[in-house]
């Protein structure tokens, strides 16, 4: 799937947390990197750094009904801190941006995960940071396909 396969200009906004942002980062490098491979370019795409996780649904509304955005994506990671606080913040999250989707209309992608048991130590920080870069490269690949799908229902439903 690529850019030639739009009629028009695609625009996707990248919204992310802050926290652990050394990890969360890798997603959004690989995120970036598929969308260039696949011929977005970078000017494309708006990126925004949000403190956390349960900020991510607000701004995902905003940037869906503003109109400017044919796809939101969404990457945090929450971890689990020793309490079931992180249960509730990513559900509140996912469910969240799913509630966005289904408003709006503009569709909504998670790369927001919750390992259990993470730590910050050298092995965590490697695997996760890997998994996110691949997280990343899948959730563009997603988000193009989806698109490209929602355009041509359009044109179908005309």
């Amino acid at each position: 799937m690529t850019t030639s396969s739009f009629t028009s200009p695609i625009r996707i906004a990248f919204v992310q947390a802050s926290w652990h942002a050394d990890i969360v980062n890798q997603a959004r490098d690989g995120f970036l990197a598929e969308m260039a491979r696949q011929g977005v370019p970078r000017t494309s795409i708006e990126v925004l750094e949000l403190p956390g996780a349960f900020e991510i649904p607000l701004h995902a509304k905003k940037l869906a009904e503003s109109g400017q955005f044919d796809a939101i994506v969404a990457s945090a990671l929450v971890v689990d801190g020793g309490i079931y606080r992180h249960e509730f913040v990513a559900n509140a999250v996912i469910q969240g941006l799913m509630t966005v989707q289904l408003d709006t209309g503009v569709p909504v992608f998670s790369a927001v995960l919750t390992p259990h048991h993470f730590h910050s130590h050298g092995e965590h920080q490697q695997f996760f940071g890997d998994h996110f870069v691949h997280k990343g490269v899948e959730v563009a690949q997603a988000c193009l396909k989806t698109v490209a799908s929602l355009r041509k229902l359009s044109a179908l439903t005309r």
